[in-house]
């Protein structure tokens, strides 16, 4: 047993730990960074890169299907080698960890150790035989799958998208209980994939955080690939059976139960919080878990820090590396940046994809501010035209008095790329007219936003 100090540790190894790690020891100081598994968090391992990739494969998959549209024609059926198409995505993962592990060995400073960390004090961490101590420490756990108590579910065998990363063939029915972000990909992916698949939401539409225009428009595109929805499915539970588990649902149509050959469990993340003995060291928790911060993200206890999905602040890779950020500018760069001061922006990657940032119509509406709305169909995107890809729409709502933009979204064509200059003239401050008046390239989905601003109507 040995006691190592520190001038700072940080416990996990997912977005915000590692760049932390790189600033820090660039400033002199000496940093452990400990993570008891795999360097890259969930976005590298589990997450965002390997899920993307198989997004990738699965849209040249449908692409091909639909070569005849574009006067492209070739012989037999479009396969789909899931094997390759699981080692095409472990390549993206492997690459990127390994990447991640050499740059951490060789930043002078830095000690990364490959074990579980639990606080013993405020100060000071075991991790296995040795007590590291540090007057800074910061905790980047994540998060995961959440898995409810939900009837039956101790009886089957049951996929997160942990074990969905390590398929490497085609289930024959894929049963998603979750209809929000992440089971959605997984559903649209799978299809295009060959799998039949059905998706069970215990809410009245999908994705019940957007706008109902919106959940009705992903759930048209999904049906529209073959997807089943059952919505309101008000009492999930499960059973095995001989063609592998039934999928109990109380819904307002369709059959009383689903029988699938895999289940997918989509229902929301949880934090790594629970066995980091938090208690020891005094580290507030909410009643769901989350590290209690405050807006730079210090939680109750000097000199201890919470960044990523732990602290209930943001569910994305690109709110934990802001969380780095904000840490960093307020240590290192006397900048006293916060968590407030962050726009909500995400994307749902389906095909085509969702880009969304600010309010929604609702919290609009709810604010009682007076407001403008404009939307687009891409059926008038010149550029979704060309490209025969027009499903969806783009919609604004901006703020009548100040003229400044206070949420979009982006369903169709490069809507998660388009939607980023929404984005920065809202972190701009600057009016709506800026877009406008501004000209953009012909032709792009980008150049139909100033048009849409353009006939913006009152909000009623």
């Amino acid at each position: 047993m040995a006691t190592r100090t520190f001038d700072a540790i940080i416990i996990g190894g997912g977005q915000a730990g590692p760049a932390l790690a790189g600033r820090l020891t660039a400033a002199g100081q000496t940093v452990a960074l400990v993570e008891r598994k795999l360097l890259g968090g969930t976005c590298v391992n589990t997450g965002c890169m390997p899920t993307k990739t198989l997004v990738a494969s699965a849209y040249a998959a449908h692409l091909a299907r639909r070569a005849a549209d574009y006067g492209v024609t070739f012989d037999g059926p479009v396969g789909v080698n899931m094997k390759t198409v699981h080692d095409r995505a472990q390549a993206v993962t492997l690459n990127a960890r390994r990447n991640l592990e050499t740059w951490l060995g060789g930043m002078t400073g830095c000690t990364v150790i490959q074990n579980h960390a639990r606080f013993e004090s405020a100060g000071a961490v075991r991790v296995g035989d040795d007590l590291l101590t540090a007057p800074k420490i910061f905790i980047n756990v994540g998060g995961r799958a959440n898995a409810p108590d939900m009837p039956g579910l101790g009886d089957i065998q049951y996929l997160t998208n942990v074990g969905m990363m390590q398929l490497d063939t085609l289930p024959r029915h894929l049963v998603i209980v979750g209809g929000s972000y992440i089971g959605l990909e997984f559903a649209q992916m799978y299809r295009r994939f060959g799998a039949e698949v059905t998706v069970v939401e215990m809410g009245p539409r999908l994705i019940g955080r957007e706008d109902p225009e919106i959940s009705d428009a992903v759930r048209e595109i999904l049906e529209g690939e073959g997807v089943n929805i059952r919505l309101n499915a008000e009492c999930i539970s499960f059973a095995p059976c001989d063609e592998g588990v039934c999928v109990h649902v109380t819904c307002q149509d369709g059959a009383p139960q689903v029988t699938g050959s895999h289940v997918l469990l989509a229902i929301g993340r949880k934090p790594n919080t629970d066995d980091l003995g938090l208690e020891a060291a005094g580290i507030a928790v909410d009643k769901r878990g989350y590290i209690v911060v405050d807006d730079q993200l210090r939680t109750t206890v000097p000199g201890v820090w919470a960044m990523g999905d732990c602290n209930g602040k943001g569910a994305f890779t690109h709110t934990a590396y802001n969380d780095f950020e904000i840490i960093a500018a307020n240590l290192l760069d006397n900048d006293p940046r916060r968590v407030s001061d962050r726009i909500t922006c995400y994307g749902l990657f389906i095909d085509p994809p969702l880009g969304r940032v600010g309010m929604t119509e609702a919290e609009v509406r709810a604010s009682g501010r007076p407001a403008l709305v404009g939307t687009r169909p891409m059926t008038r995107v010149g550029r979704a035209v060309e490209k025969g890809e027009t499903k969806g729409f783009m919609k604004v709502v901006v703020d009548a008095e100040t003229k400044q933009i206070l949420g979009a979204a982006i369903l169709g064509l490069n809507g998660d790329e388009v939607i980023h200059g929404m984005l920065d003239l809202m972190y701009a401050k600057a009016p709506y007219t800026t877009i406008q008046r501004a000209v953009h390239i012909h032709p792009t989905v980008s150049e139909l936003v100033p048009t849409m601003l353009g006939e913006l109507k009152p909000l009623v």
